[in-house]
């Protein structure tokens, strides 16, 4: 059973996930997709009454150690967010299923919806996502730019998710615009540039969400608490998308 934890803690599971949980054998979750905040798992575990058992990618891209229990048990996999967002999960899903293990889905929410609503921009005006990984010599992808054309080219906005490591460690806003950047000096199409208008959403999910849309170059100087962030990079925007990004986000008054 594939069940959904939500964006933040343990208090964002829906109570459909909560039910499910109790009720499975045996319950694993991973923390290589998202991060949850500091303690969410052990008072989830208080909660559920149950241990949960977190496991690396290689143990969920493996997927044996899952599989090897459900064959006997009722096995629930926690997933921060939703847990169909990530293509390694499906893929887990359908192994499950050719090897004659029934599956549920038990959804979540997602940041793909969450981002979209805390800025009051249109869902239907979102193009591909990205995602911006950590940079290592010999490897610094540069495919995050070119959907972020794609996507401007067409008039969509982007969704830009930060990359983490299973230690903890979390892309900043700040490494986040250097790697843009980066990719501008590199490519020159003038997709991502200091004037270019930008939001940064961090802790979302918790009470108090960092929101804020400005140009790029002025998001770079800012200093923010959160850890766990996410870009979007908007596009073409209908006058009401610019209103919400004034009221919510605090964007500058020249956003035209």
């Amino acid at each position: 059973m594939f069940i959904g934890l939500g964006l933040h803690d343990e208090n964002d599971i829906t109570v459909k996930g909560l039910e499910q949980a109790r009720e499975c054998d045996v319950l694993f979750t991973e923390f290589y997709t998202s991060h949850m905040r500091d303690g969410a798992k052990e008072e989830l575990e208080k909660k559920l009454g149950k241990e949960i058992i977190v496991l690396s990618r290689e143990d969920v891209e493996g997927g044996e150690v899952m599989l090897l229990e459900a064959r006997e048990r009722t096995v629930g996999f926690l997933v921060p967010g939703d847990p169909m967002s990530a293509t390694t999960h499906v893929a887990l899903r359908i192994r499950a299923e050719k090897e004659g293990i029934q599956t549920r889905v038990v959804h979540g929410v997602s940041i793909v919806t969450a981002a979209t609503g805390l800025l009051g921009l249109q869902s239907y005006k979102f193009g591909r996502t990205t995602t911006l990984p950590f940079s290592q010599k010999g490897y610094f992808p540069t495919s995050p730019y070119d959907v972020i054309k794609r996507n401007k080219d067409i008039g969509l906005h982007t969704l830009v998710l930060l990359d983490l490591k299973e230690s903890g460690e979390t892309m900043s806003v700040r490494e986040a615009i250097d790697y843009l950047m980066k990719l501008e000096m590199k490519k020159k199409e003038g997709v991502v540039t200091k004037d270019s208008l930008a939001c940064a959403l961090g802790d979302v999910g918790s009470d108090k969400p960092e929101v804020v849309c400005d140009r790029i170059g002025k998001l770079a100087m800012r200093e923010f608490k959160s850890q766990i962030f996410c870009l979007v990079l908007p596009a073409e925007l209908h006058f009401m998308e610019k209103e919400a990004l004034r009221v919510l986000a605090g964007a500058p008054d020249d956003i035209d």
